[in-house]
């Protein structure tokens, strides 16, 4: 640090004056990057990686909640004496207002300021928590986890974007790397702790416990976190000439995501077309969306820049991205249902098999930003989605008598592969962009990938249910009393249960049981055929890609 300090004659410059030099000359070494410099650093005087870990604090929050909330679902019907049906919309109501935040939470951010748009969303994300904690009704609840998504939909953008300016080029890798940790960790833990709350607390907690950490991140943001002084001339800029906002942008940006979340989210449970509903809903996110394209591209200040899919490297690593949304989320919702549902594992000891793989995707994190900038991105990622379609390939080998540690190996390989895929997908996002324009591409990525998965649990859940159908009716096909097969096992069930009577259903019983067990595996792993599939072409394509210029290391 001394060494890196001493000006041509051995003294140590002032560390204002080499602030300025940095700020006054673009960005030489690394790749891509736009010409990056230090001037839009949200670490003032302060160490960059100090902001890392200040800002990972929210994150971590946010991220633990989504996961935490999941296993409580049961718990929170029986508290407020509603169905499990009508409690599925306290996760409906979160996902469709961070569907409608996200996108343009960049707009935002140069509206009201990076900081204090990223404030805003942290306390709007604890208030709004506490009252979740608090609440005594369903509908309370429903309009608490409303604002919650709305100030859950600011963070990860406002985050990643605050990163990629803090960070040269060549150092984006380990900072999206040590940012990860959390971004892994949490959703690791979330179901073991989850899962530990409800059954040993109250379901209340899963929400109170956001409180203090969001107080805390609040303080340290406000006392450590800077606003450039660029940033703040930027935003003068946009607003000389008047506030001008894009409300029909807002509005189709709006209805889209949040009907198209509405039409996932709800689909299965209301038989999809079939409901009025979904099909109303289906309806107006497909035109709503055509429309957000159409007038976007037309408008001189678009609430959502969808010109960014322009640039090919930022569209091929969105699309990576959404990818990854279907195959991990697809995968890490319908694991611990298989758990429970199959295995009949409780919610803590399948939020255990799951922990175990998140330890070791957090000890892979620094070996994923080492390798980034190093080799090429497209064998990274190539290697990565391998490591997935391995993993879901591993999960359909399993069956009813699957030990814990089958199980939880399976989840170590689609673990341990994650920082390779989150890390330079992530990094690469804004190998070409401009500074200015990270704002906006921070807020694109977050709801590819917020889009890829809830599209991977949509269709998870769709194939699992109609396949189980078809497994339980082709089982069912066999069980007649000419089956010698049937009579054999239905003895042996009356032996077991120490039963002679022919006519006692006790046995027949048993057998019934035994076929709801084996199509709801077979349906399980059908489900996971088709994601290795998924994961195995996103393979493919990794290595088909062409280098992005300059923006990839190795291999030159």
């Amino acid at each position: 640090m001394a060494s890196a300090a001493q000006g041509s004659h051995g003294r140590a410059k002032p560390v204002g004056a080499r602030r300025r030099k940095l700020a006054s000359e673009p960005n030489k070494g690394g790749a891509g990057g736009g010409g990056w410099t230090p001037a839009r650093s949200a670490a003032g005087r302060h160490n960059p990686w100090l902001i890392i870990l200040i800002i990972s604090l929210a994150t971590f929050m946010e991220v633990l909640d989504t996961a935490i909330a999941n296993v409580a679902l049961t718990h929170i019907a029986g508290s407020l004496a509603v169905s499990n049906d009508e409690a599925t919309w306290v996760l409906t109501s979160y996902l469709v207002a961070n569907a409608a935040v996200v996108p343009i939470s960049g707009w935002l951010s140069e509206v009201v300021g990076r900081k204090r748009f990223y404030m805003i969303s942290v306390a709007l994300f604890t208030v709004s928590s506490f009252f979740c904690g608090v609440a005594p009704s369903l509908t309370f609840l429903i309009l608490a986890r409303v604002v919650q998504g709305i100030g859950g939909g600011g963070l990860a953008p406002s985050e990643q974007s605050i990163i990629a300016d803090t960070f040269p080029p060549a150092k984006r890798g380990l900072a999206f790397a040590a940012y990860g940790v959390v971004v892994v960790a949490a959703p690791a833990l979330g179901p073991t702790l989850g899962g530990w709350i409800t059954d040993n607390i109250s379901w209340h907690w899963i929400f109170l416990i956001n409180v203090p950490v969001g107080i805390l991140s609040l303080a340290l943001v406000q006392t450590f976190v800077a606003e450039p002084d660029v940033l703040k001339k930027e935003r003068r800029e946009k607003l000389k000439g008047g506030l001008r906002v894009d409300y029909v942008g807002f509005a189709l940006v709006a209805l889209g995501l949040g009907c198209l979340e509405v039409t996932l989210d709800r689909g299965q449970r209301d038989d999809w077309f079939s409901s009025g509903f979904i099909l109303a809903m289906a309806v107006i996110a497909a035109v709503s969306l055509i429309l957000l394209v159409v007038w976007e591209l037309l408008h001189d200040e678009p609430i959502v820049d969808i010109r960014l899919f322009g640039n090919r490297n930022f569209a091929v690593v969105c699309f990576m991205m959404f990818v990854v949304g279907v195959v991990l989320l697809g995968s890490t919702q319908i694991m611990p249902q298989m758990l429970q549902e199959v295995f009949g594992y409780t919610a803590t000891l399948s939020g255990e098999a799951l922990t175990v793989g998140g330890i070791f995707a957090v000890l892979a994190m620094p070996f994923a930003g080492l390798l980034v900038g190093k080799v090429q991105t497209r064998y990274i990622l190539a290697g990565a989605f391998a490591l997935q379609a391995v993993a879901m390939w591993h999960l359909t080998g399993i069956d009813t008598g699957a030990s814990f540690s089958h199980l939880a190996e399976a989840r170590l390989y689609q673990a341990i592969g994650l920082p390779f895929l989150f890390i330079p997908i992530t990094n690469q996002a804004y190998a070409d962009l401009k500074p200015q324009e990270t704002g906006q591409a921070s807020a694109l990525l977050n709801v590819m990938r917020n889009l890829g998965g809830s599209f991977g649990i949509s269709l998870s859940q769709a194939l699992i249910l109609r396949r189980e159908q078809f497994h339980q009716s082709r089982i069912t096909e066999g069980l007649s009393p000419i089956n010698p097969d049937y009579v054999q096992g239905l003895d042996q069930a009356r032996q077991t249960l120490g039963q002679a009577s022919p006519g006692d259903n006790a046995p027949v019983n048993v057998i019934y049981q035994q076929v709801t067990g084996q199509s709801a595996m077979l349906s399980y792993i059908d489900a996971f055929w088709v994601l290795a599939i998924v994961a195995a072409i996103a393979c493919v394509m990794a290595v088909l890609l062409k280098p992005a210029a300059g923006g990839e290391g190795g291999g030159h």
